[in-house]
């Protein structure tokens, strides 16, 4: 089996699915988001505010840069939100493998996300203002990025699992 790689708007359940999916396959599970974090030694929050958001796009660059050089056992990929907003990352999730949009509704996102203090994107502003915004903004990038496209609302993880085991076979 190829690599999977889940992209979609924060809260939609990457990282959530993502490990579920990993153990359900015996994959390694990996997070773009934890890999800079690890690297960097600090926060994507801290990054943010100290470097700005397009350093840290630049970085996400480098990182799938790295994985498509990994050799050895194919793995489960989550990647942040924002990821997919540069052509680059685009072309670099298709030559690392199958890459699937979990697609989710603005609603589900904001009851999902609406206490969580640490998405830089979304403090400061009125929430549902700026996920209704960037969901729309990123929505052609997603969809142009995906070979497979899952609708994520009201389903429960396994339901998700058996979908994208189908599109990746």
């Amino acid at each position: 089996m190829k690599n999977i790689i889940l992209i979609g708007f924060m809260g939609c359940g990457k990282t959530s699915v993502g490990k579920k999916l990993s153990e359900t396959l015996d994959m390694e599970f990996l997070d773009t988001d934890e890999l800079i974090e690890e690297k960097q030694g600090r926060t994507i929050s801290s990054i943010f505010e100290t470097d700005g958001e397009a350093a840290f796009r630049v970085m996400e660059t480098v990182c799938l840069k790295e994985l498509l050089k990994r050799d050895g056992k194919p793995f489960v990929l989550s990647v942040g939100g924002g990821l997919p907003i540069r052509e680059e990352n685009r072309k670099l999730l298709s030559q690392i493998g199958h890459v699937v949009y979990l697609k989710v509704s603005p609603e589900i996102v904001y009851m999902r996300l609406r206490n969580d203090r640490t998405r830089p994107l979304l403090q400061g502003v009125n929430p549902r203002g700026r996920i209704m915004d960037l969901m729309s903004a990123r929505k052609n990038f997603y969809e142009g990025a995906a070979d497979s496209i899952i609708e994520v609302d009201n389903k429960e993880f396994q339901e998700i699992i058996e979908e994208i085991k189908e599109k990746c076979e």
